[in-house]
């Protein structure tokens, strides 16, 4: 083996990567205004429906979305629009991880509520491109996501803010194999992407009356890129005396979230890409499980709202489909309708959600036969919106559990 010359193409491929992140340091350090939804007649908001479930779930969140927005949808001050073409036959057929009409539709929306879509694996039929949702993230910016978990009964009332286009994933397809027993990949974090990252989540803390932030890394062993994350978390919080600030290792944190005793002393996280998504899909577990939880992916320019599950093609293999949970998706709408400027119709839509999915459960999905389907279970929630006791049947569940 030419150990020589693997280390000579391994450097000129790091050098490469290097100078495009660079780069994009450079882009980072530009001036961007937040979007304000109030200016803008109409709001485009844009229907992904993606792949396996996606379809049907998008089908009943947009039914949702559109009965909740029916006064702005008829005044013009929001509009509608399907968008085609993400799914896992069309981005493999163009070898894109999103094509690129798909994306200039995408760039029409100023919003969108996205089904979950297919990232191939060794094993699967499609060629190894990269999840259409790490390159949605890059190409839009959208470098906050933010998942709510909320379980009143348990006294959980969390706030993840990950960071969405750094870490771990940014480089995840560009790892090299410098031998064939050898092989390297990257991790990336910028002091641009981790201070707007943390000082988005000690924002909301602030805005919200959130009572404390949790800085998560693994800086005692990735020492320099959790530790400029880490660092970096200290400094801005000094900006922000009333709030507390701590931080745990992931590890742990993992941990300490199934305890009891210690669970419900945390209030707002903020962490990286990686942990993030690992330490969410554990949260929602107490919410439900990941069928039952949204997520915002949030940008300066743009924004875009999904469930966090992936797109089961097993249950449309075998006719399975009609009774995905949609409450993941629909989830994901309240936080766009939150996110656009109407809190109130959000909160109405959350409440309803709990009742029918953790209080009440008339109607329960099992994902199979022995359950509702998607669309008996958003016949269920749409009546119960409409209660205009709404709130204080709420109330009354909370209090009791």
């Amino acid at each position: 083996m030419d150990y020589q010359a693997a280390i000579e193409k391994a450097k000129e491929y790091f050098g490469q990567i290097v100078e495009e992140q660079l780069r994009r340091v450079e882009e980072l350090k530009k001036p961007v205004e937040w979007i304000d939804y109030s200016q803008l007649k109409p709001i485009i908001i844009g229907i992904i429906g993606g792949d396996g479930i996606g379809p049907y779930i998008a089908a009943h969140a947009r039914r949702v979305l559109e009965f909740m927005l029916a006064e702005e949808l008829q005044s013009g001050k929001v509009e509608f629009r399907d968008i085609e073409g993400l799914t896992i036959e069309n981005r493999a057929a163009q070898n894109k991880s999103i094509p690129d009409d798909v994306l200039e539709e995408i760039k029409k929306c100023h919003v969108t509520l996205k089904g979950p879509t297919t990232t191939p694996r060794k094993g699967d039929p499609w060629p190894n491109i990269e999840s259409c949702n790490v390159s949605m993230r890059r190409y839009l910016d959208l470098f906050a996501n933010v998942r709510p978990v909320r379980v009143p009964k348990e006294g959980i009332d969390w706030v993840f803010f990950r960071e969405n286009t750094e870490g771990a994933y940014i480089m995840g397809s560009k790892g090299v194999n410098v031998t064939e027993d050898l092989a390297f990949d990257f991790k990336v974090i910028t002091s641009q992407g981790a201070e707007r990252i943390i000082r988005l989540a000690f924002d909301y803390a602030r805005k919200n009356k959130r009572r404390k932030v949790t800085i998560v890394t693994k800086a005692n062993v990735v020492k320099t890129t959790d530790g400029k994350f880490l660092e970096i978390g200290y400094e801005i919080a000094k900006e922000y005396p009333e709030i507390e600030v701590d931080d745990w290792y992931i590890d742990i944190m993992t941990a300490k979230l199934v305890d009891p005793k210690r669970r419900t002393q945390f209030d707002v996280f903020v962490l990286p890409n990686l942990y993030g998504d690992i330490l969410t899909d554990e949260a929602a577990e107490f919410q439900g499980g990941v069928g039952t939880a949204g997520s915002a992916n949030i940008g300066k320019r743009y924004a875009m709202f999904e469930a966090i599950h992936g797109s089961a093609p097993r249950m449309v293999r075998e006719g399975r489909a009609k009774f995905a949970d949609p409450s993941s998706m629909i989830r994901a709408a309240a936080l766009l309708i939150n996110h656009i400027g109407y809190p109130e119709k959000a909160k109405k839509l959350e409440m309803a959600l709990d009742i029918c999915g953790n209080y009440e459960r008339k109607l329960v999905i099992t994902g199979r036969d022995t359950g509702c389907t998607g669309e008996e279970f958003t016949e269920y929630l749409m009546e119960t919106i409409q209660d205009p006791k709404l709130e204080e049947r709420w109330k009354s569940y909370v209090e009791q559990s």
